[in-house]
């Protein structure tokens, strides 16, 4: 085992790969407020997230631009940063040190974990089963998808609503636990605007966008291996690029299931000796599907908590991400909230010193605005800040003002 030895130094972890906006805002703030501290930044990914044109608006405004790099352009920037292509293994909060999973030793002085969060798989390790977070799922979905007749998905977040929209040549029936989709996003009301829109032909034109777009084709065009083209956390536009087609001669064609859940799951053989049957697929204005006709075979058979059960090719999980502290607990009290999340203070501290804890992975100790999940991505901003009082002995509390419920 070797032992980096670092005086005075500040270490960021994403765990695997950066995912978090505030990992790269942080480690730029205080790479260049501190030139004299080596930074470490740990990371499994080739690649991470890179602040540019940063501008000072005002006193508390800054306008910045976020772009994928090579990591080595950050280095070749900010010479007290050191990049550390590797996942963590664990981490040592008494002993201030960090192992990795290429089997070196790291001491800090203060640490910001970023590691974001990890899918919350319905069902773990199954082949029929797929969740996705990152380019390197999204990649995997494609590749299924091009073979794939009809498939499930799981889930009202974001990635749900925009896969089910995405989505051509292929039958799609989207389960979800609410009374309306996207009910996260937007009322009952415009929800039900939008259902004939999954069922209609797609326009073949797509519509103007009056914002930049980001794309895949970015990290190709700057010369990054494909083989190391992986990891990053999807954007507003993942899908760009991306031709989610399956094998059917057909444009959208979705069938929502409100107010259920996934009950159980059958593969082929098992299905068979139980001798079940299954719906067909529910046709334009059909509430519910018909028994499927006997030659309609299917790899995997979901049973909904409706009852109702449909094969498919195979099952996405898009029921939302968890707090990946694994690495980070195995051998340290943290105070962990009952959704999985480091707990931090006003300060964006966590109950070990001299560690902060921002994004997916941390929960707010305090009693929660109701407009939590959108100020905890305004919180991510200030943790640089924090720490850089904190490095100089003084006290910042962040101070977010919302507002009333």
């Amino acid at each position: 085992m070797n032992n980096k030895q670092a005086t005075n130094n500040i270490s960021f972890t994403s765990g695997g790969h950066p995912k978090e906006l505030m990992f790269c805002y942080c480690k730029h703030t205080l790479a260049a407020q501190f030139p004299s501290k080596e930074t470490l930044l740990i990371t499994a990914s080739s690649v991470i997230k890179a602040v540019t044109n940063l501008r000072q608006v005002s006193k508390t405004l800054e306008d910045f631009e976020v772009v994928e790099r090579p990591t080595h352009v950050l280095q070749e920037r900010y010479p007290n940063i050191k990049v550390i292509h590797s996942a963590v293994k664990e981490l040592d909060a008494t002993q201030h040190k960090i192992w990795t999973e290429d089997g070196e030793e790291y001491n800090y002085e203060k640490l910001c974990i970023c590691a974001g969060g990890k899918p919350k798989l319905i069902i773990h390790e199954n082949p029929y089963v797929l969740g996705i977070r990152d380019t390197d799922s999204a990649q995997e979905f494609q590749k299924r998808l091009a073979k794939a007749k009809r498939i499930t998905v799981v889930g009202n977040g974001g990635i749900a609503l925009e896969l089910v929209y995405e989505i051509e040549g292929c039958e799609v029936i989207w389960a979800i636990k609410d009374k309306a989709i996207g009910n996260t996003f937007f009322d009952a009301g415009a929800a039900e605007f939008l259902i004939p829109h999954l069922r209609a032909e797609k326009p073949e034109a797509a519509l103007p966008c009056k914002r930049t777009r980001y794309t895949m084709e970015e990290r190709i065009r700057k010369g990054i291996p494909e083989d190391e083209q992986h990891g990053s956390a999807l954007g507003p536009d993942w899908h760009e690029g991306m031709e989610l087609k399956g094998t059917k001669e057909i444009s959208h064609k979705v069938h929502v299931e409100f107010e259920c859940e996934l009950d159980r799951m059958y593969l082929q053989e098992e299905f068979a000796v139980l001798q079940k049957t299954s719906l067909a697929f529910p046709e334009k204005g059909s509430v519910e599907g018909k028994e499927a006709t006997a030659e309609e075979y299917w790899p995997v058979y979901i049973q909904l908590s409706n009852g109702r059960i449909y094969g498919c090719d195979f099952i996405v999980s898009a029921t939302g991400v968890a707090p990946n502290i694994e690495p980070f607990i195995k051998s340290n009290t943290f105070d962990v909230a009952e959704d999985g999340g480091l707990k931090v203070d006003e300060h964006m501290r966590t109950s070990q010193p001299d560690i902060f804890a921002a994004g997916d992975i941390c929960t707010a100790s305090w009693e929660p605005n109701s407009l939590w999940q959108q100020v905890q991505q305004i919180l991510n901003m200030p943790l640089a800040i924090c720490q850089i009082f904190q490095l100089v002995g003084e006290s910042l509390s962040v101070v977010i003002n919302t507002p009333p419920p």
